[in-house]
Order: C-alpha cells, then sequence, then structure tokens
C-alpha cells in the first residue's frame, strides 16, 4: 500500500471515530433544552415575562421636617491665652524655687528666689553715699545764707559777688548729688527686688530649667508659665465660608463646639465664636478663627487638636432623612423612593449639611411625606417591589403554603438539572 493511501485511511478512521462520539451529545443536549422549556413557567415564582415578583423586604422611613442647625466643621488647635517664659531679672545664684512642676500658681506670687547679699550691699552703699551728699549739701547751704545774711546786715562789702555766685553753684551742685544718690538707692531697691521672682499671670508652672544652687543671669529660662483659663481653640476655614461666618459673628450666636481628635465624644460644648483674622492665606484660599472656652475644668490644653464645629445658622423647617438613605452614584447623590405601587425608583437629590450624626438636610428632590430606603438597597433596581417595613421591624415568618410553593419551585430545577 502506498504512503498516500496510508494517510488517507487514518484520515477516515479519526472522522468516524468523531462522528461516534459527537453527535450522540448534540442529540442528548437538544433533549434537554425541550424539557427545560417545557417545563418553564410552571409554578416556580415567576410572572409571565420570567421576572420574580416576590416583594423584597426593605426598611423605610417618610421625610420630616425640622429646624437644622447649620454646622462648620474644622480641625482646630488649642492655644493658651498667654504664655510667658519667666527669666530672672538680674544674675546671681538661685537659692530657693516656690513651685512644683505642673502647679497652677497666682499672679503675684513669689516662685522664685536670687540671693540678694550683693544687691543689698549695692543698696546700703548708695544709702550711705547719700547720707555723705546730704551733709555736704547742708554745709554749702548754710554757707550760702551766712553770707547773704552778712551782706544784708552790713554797710560794708565784706562779701564779694564773685563768692556769692560760687556759695550758691556749690548748693546746686550738692542738690544734684543728693538727687544722683537717692537714684542709686531706688535702682538698688528695685535690683533687690528683682531677687524675688514674681509670677506674672495666673497660670500652670511647666517643667523647670534651672535647679536650686546654679548660678543663673538674666538670659536664663526658670520655667514657663501657661495660662490656660480661658483658653483659645483657632482653626481654618475656607474661603466661600467667609460671609456666613462675619454674619454669624455679627448676630452674636455663634456657639462652637470641639470634639476630640477621633470625633468620638464631645470635648467642650461652651465655646465662643471670638475674632476673624484681618486676611485670608493666598496659598490655601483659607482665612483663620479664633474661638474661647472658659475651660474651668481644664477640658481642653494647649496644643490639642482637635474637630471644631461651628454653628453659623438655622435652616427653618429643612427637610431631613437618615444619612443611609442618601447613595452615592455616578451623576451625584440619590435616594430609592417608594412609589404608590410599592416599587421603587432612583430620585436624584442635593444634599445640604449633616444633622446631627444620623441625618442630613435634603436641599432638593424630595417632599414632605415622601418614602425613602434606608436599609437594603443592594437589593434594589428601579422597578423592583418591595415590602415596606418600619426601622426595626422584620418580615413576617412565611407560611406553609409558601415554604411548599418555595420547596416545589426547587424540586423542579433539580429534577431539570439531573436529566
Amino acid at each position: 500500500m502506498s504512503r498516500f493511501w496510508k494517510i488517507a485511511l487514518a484520515v477516515i478512521v479519526v472522522l468516524a471515530i468523531a462522528a461516534v462520539i459527537v453527535v450522540p451529545r448534540l442529540g442528548h443536549k437538544g433533549g434537554a433544552g425541550a424539557g427545560q422549556q417545557a417545563g418553564a413557567g410552571q409554578g416556580d415564582g415567576k410572572g409571565k415575562d420570567g421576572k420574580d415578583d416576590t416583594p423584597i423586604p426593605v426598611t423605610v422611613v417618610p421625610v420630616v421636617r425640622q429646624d437644622v442647625s447649620v454646622f462648620l466643621n474644622a480641625l482646630g488647635n488649642a492655644q493658651a491665652l498667654n504664655t510667658v517664659t519667666v527669666k530672672p531679672q538680674v544674675s546671681g545664684q538661685l537659692m530657693r524655687l516656690n513651685f512644683k512642676e505642673g502647679q497652677e500658681v497666682k499672679k503675684g506670687d513669689v516662685i522664685a528666689e536670687i540671693d540678694p547679699r550683693t544687691i543689698q550691699a549695692n543698696l546700703d552703699q548708695a544709702r550711705a553715699t547719700l547720707a555723705q551728699n546730704q551733709a555736704l549739701l547742708g554745709t554749702a547751704r548754710s554757707n550760702l545764707k551766712r553770707s547773704q545774711d552778712l551782706v544784708a546786715n552790713s554797710k560794708e562789702q565784706y562779701v564779694s559777688q564773685a563768692d556769692l555766685v560760687t556759695l550758691k553753684n556749690t548748693v546746686q551742685q550738692y542738690e544734684g548729688t543728693v538727687a544722683g544718690a537717692q537714684g542709686a538707692i531706688r535702682a538698688a531697691e528695685v535690683q533687690l527686688g528683682f531677687t524675688k521672682v514674681i509670677a506674672p499671670i495666673d497660670g500652670v508652672a511647666g517643667i523647670r530649667a534651672v535647679d536650686v544652687g546654679n548660678i543663673v543671669a538674666t538670659t536664663d529660662s526658670l520655667v514657663v508659665l501657661t495660662q490656660l483659663h480661658p483658653l483659645y481653640v483657632t482653626f481654618k476655614l475656607p474661603t466661600q465660608n467667609l460671609d456666613v461666618v462675619r454674619a454669624a459673628l455679627a448676630s452674636g450666636d455663634a456657639p462652637v463646639t470641639v470634639r476630640d481628635r477621633a470625633d468620638s465624644h464631645v470635648v467642650a460644648n461652651d465655646g465662643k465664636l471670638d475674632v476673624i483674622d484681618n486676611q485670608i492665606d493666598a496659598t490655601t484660599a483659607q482665612f483663620a478663627v479664633r474661638s474661647v472656652f472658659p475651660n474651668t475644668k481644664t477640658e481642653l490644653w494647649p496644643g490639642q487638636f482637635t474637630n471644631v464645629q461651628l454653628k453659623v445658622n438655622t435652616v427653618k423647617g429643612g427637610l431631613v432623612v437618615p444619612t443611609q438613605a442618601v447613595q452615592r452614584g455616578p451623576d451625584g447623590d440619590y435616594v430609592y423612593q417608594v412609589q404608590g405601587d410599592n416599587t421603587v425608583k432612583m430620585q436624584p437629590v442635593v444634599s445640604g449639611t449633616e444633622v446631627g450624626d444620623s441625618h442630613v438636610l435634603i436641599a432638593q428632590g424630595l417632599k414632605e411625606g415622601d418614602r425613602v430606603v434606608t436599609e437594603g438597597q443592594f437589593r434594589l433596581k428601579p422597578g423592583s417591589k418591595v415590602q415596606a417595613l418600619a426601622p426595626g421591624q422584620v418580615p413576617a415568618s412565611p407560611t406553609a403554603a409558601e415554604l411548599d410553593k418555595t420547596k416545589q419551585a426547587a424540586n423542579r430545577k433539580g429534577g431539570r438539572g439531573g436529566r
């Protein structure tokens, strides 16, 4: 047998085997399809169009009207009302520190003492110099008076005019010396007073910078005092909010609340808007705002970062829905609105400010009484049939007939799959 016929015979054998394998499978597939078509739509829970008519249980709430406070939120920073670095005004050995670190001190308290002996000696010396000059002044005045009396009571010219002028000048010279000595005494007294370091403000003492026994100079820091009552909280807002913030400041009704950095609880809610900065930061398009808190219980601490909430006005009769009702889509915010026939539609809305932690103000898209879905949206699409439930309500348990119907439909599907 030639090579050509061998190849032809091999091809014929392969085609024959393929025909034996493929043809029965095609026949089985066509039969299964016919069976499935014959059983479709017979008691499987679907309508004539093949869609599932079983209502989807969802939580539904109505749109309500209420007065809504409008807030602006920002990240704030607590700042002390006053911060003073206490430095000695005279040099010397530090003898005593009269405060404990972290202790509150009052304005006028003696918080440190410097060795006063050198300055006390200078004061004593100035007082002695004053006494000496006062004695010289007294002698000069007596000489001048005696010469003036002699000229006035005698016809003879015993004292020349030049001598009288000299005596007058001597008196003036010693008067100046006495005044200088008095000034030196006052200066020494001031320096002596500086040996007792006085607290310039009410505040909390920080960690001391020096220890007792060290020689301190006027450039050394002893401690930093920080005034905590009241206390500032500063924050920044976008430029577009400037007008409403200015209006709130002018009205005098601009309360400020601060929450912790995690925004989990209120730290203080008794703040008031204090001042708006006089310029806008051109690099960030923001302006700085400062609020003031009494901080009577030291709820806030300088340098603490907080979340700030500034109330700027109140919307009367605003439309409010739960926050979870509002969904985000490619074309903006929307809600699933329940219609009269218990089907849903996607209703576009314009969201406004947040109302507390659970609701949101709706600026456009809804009216009072409209029903919106708050739970179960992931199962919905436009036109879906729903079972409207109140918040906290659960669907009723299925009846025996419904369970039996579901079981029969499942059995028929399983039977068709096994053929």
